[in-house]
């Protein structure tokens, strides 16, 4: 897929990976928060979200919590900063910020990227247990999931 299409460029054939709904329940693992390399994407919405939930100025919480990515196309992304051992800048016992998680978080595992196929699904399970497990959420729920985040771009800068 190319990077500037969508899962919901076009309605999904009814065999899709999702077409029947799939399973997820979070186990409170934090495996998506800790241990590994990895980026926490934000929108302008997401950075207001977390800003007020702190107490914050806009401009301070994206000095203090937020770093530039170099992406493709000549762009950089916001992303949330990561401690030295790859935890979230967040995590501390559990999601600090869980009632203001960014979109990235609240939307997981219903991502465009791990919706491909059910290789890309079945993949992602073997780092989430949460995944395969659980809720059975339908088909409209995903796409509404994934047409948020289509809605709400992450932030971007030109390099």
């Amino acid at each position: 897929m190319h990077p500037k299409e969508s899962l919901t460029d076009n309605i999904m054939p009814d065999d899709s990976l999702y077409a029947r709904g799939l399973c997820f329940s979070c186990t409170r693992c934090s495996a998506c928060c800790r241990f590994e390399p990895g980026y926490v994407f934000l929108s302008r919405t997401d950075a207001d979200i977390l800003a007020s939930f702190l107490n914050m100025e806009y401009t301070g919480f994206i000095r203090t919590y937020c770093r530039w990515i170099n992406g493709y196309e000549g762009k950089a992304r916001l992303s949330l900063k990561e401690k030295a051992n790859y935890d979230c800048i967040f995590w501390k016992n559990g999601c600090t910020v869980y009632p203001g998680r960014p979109r990235q978080c609240r939307t997981f595992p219903f991502w465009p990227e791990i919706l491909l196929s059910g290789e890309t699904w079945g993949n992602a399970g073997l780092s989430c247990p949460g995944i395969g497990k659980g809720k059975r959420y339908d088909r409209s729920y995903i796409e509404l999931q994934l047409k948020e985040q289509q809605a709400d771009p992450v932030i971007e800068k030109t390099i």
